[in-house]
């Protein structure tokens, strides 16, 4: 589903063990659970990644 998050995640070459831990999440199947839609980000998890990779919530999560 987030397509967008999927593609900047991997030309930043952001691993998912960083977002996680970004996140505070226990497992990589939980942040995979959400990078593929199964699970709703929050808007503060949302604004966390956007701060760790330096873009806004717009540019990851609404454009494609």
């Amino acid at each position: 589903m987030y397509n967008n998050l999927k593609s900047i995640r991997k030309s930043k070459n952001i691993s998912v063990q960083n977002l996680k831990k970004v996140l505070g999440l226990a497992t990589n199947a939980a942040y995979y659970k959400k990078e593929n839609g199964k699970v709703k980000f929050t808007l503060e998890e949302a604004k966390k990644i956007a701060d760790y990779i330096g873009l806004t919530i717009e540019e990851i999560f609404f454009n494609s």
